[in-house]
């Protein structure tokens, strides 16, 4: 892996490859999503119940502060930001929570993406780290099916190097569904992980379970930051959850980099 980068370095990294600061995903979309999640549809919320209000101007109060868009609730259209600094934040504060975990006797961890064309690389060098600190990467419900929208297509749990995804037979999916990790942990019973490391569903479902979690999410995607504020889920970066994956890199580096001093 890459030499770290300096925080000043990974911020305009973040910057130059739109991971964080005028990102892709506009405005009219994130400000859809949150009026999703306020009116309580599935597909946003991860599997996570939620315990507050929540109303839609309360989403986007919190989507300024823990991911940094704009606050301007008449800003409805056009560019919307991430905080490059909020995200380097909590890729510091995941890595020490990674970092605990490791440090624990025999640790068992779960690592799973939604999001196999963008995250990947992310979650599978944090598996490899896991590993190579001593962790056992649990890989339950193997090839358990679940019927998908996308024209009723089954979808199974797969693993590649011990991260979880779905497989529609033929290619990795992405997913919001919670309904894997839940299989997952309902397999594991009462021997379940001390860490998950996710995204979406697979997630916000460990956080509701009680399971501690560490996750990545976009802009448009509340669900999870609401779970952080709610004390479910105990780190969430914000970022673009879909740039080229090698984008990624002096990222990872700097989480890796990050977990490792922490041992």
């Amino acid at each position: 892996m890459q030499t770290a980068p300096s925080r000043d370095e990974l911020r305009e990294h973040l910057i130059r490859t739109r991971i964080a600061g005028d990102i892709a995903t506009s405005r009219e979309n994130n400000l859809d999503h949150y009026r999703s999640l306020a009116a309580r549809d599935p597909h946003y919320m991860f599997g996570l119940t939620l315990e507050g209000d929540w109303t839609y101007r309360d989403i986007l109060a919190l989507m300024a502060k823990s991911a940094g868009v704009s606050s301007d609730p008449d800003h409805r259209y056009g560019q919307d930001t991430i905080d490059p600094d909020r995200t380097i934040d909590a890729l510091e504060a995941m890595g020490d929570r990674v970092a605990a975990a490791l440090r624990r006797e025999n640790p068992r961890v779960v690592v799973a993406t939604g999001h196999p064309t963008g995250l990947l690389t992310t979650h599978l060098a944090l598996a490899r780290l896991a590993r190579e600190c001593g962790a056992t990467l649990l890989t339950p419900a193997e090839q358990r099916s679940f019927i998908g929208k996308g024209l009723g297509r089954r979808r199974r749990i797969r693993y590649l190097d011990e991260v979880a995804m779905l497989d529609d037979g033929g290619a990795l999916v992405h997913t919001h569904d919670p309904a894997p990790m839940q299989a997952m942990l309902n397999e594991l019973g009462d021997d379940r992980p001390d860490l998950v490391i996710g995204d979406h569903g697979w997630a916000g479902a460990a956080g509701e379970a009680g399971v501690e979690t560490v996750g990545f999410a976009d802009s448009n995607d509340p669900g999870l930051f609401v779970g952080e504020a709610e004390g479910k889920v105990a780190v969430v970066v914000p970022l673009d959850d879909n740039v080229l994956p090698r984008h990624y890199a002096p990222m990872t580096s700097y989480l890796v980099s990050r977990v490792l001093s922490g041992l």
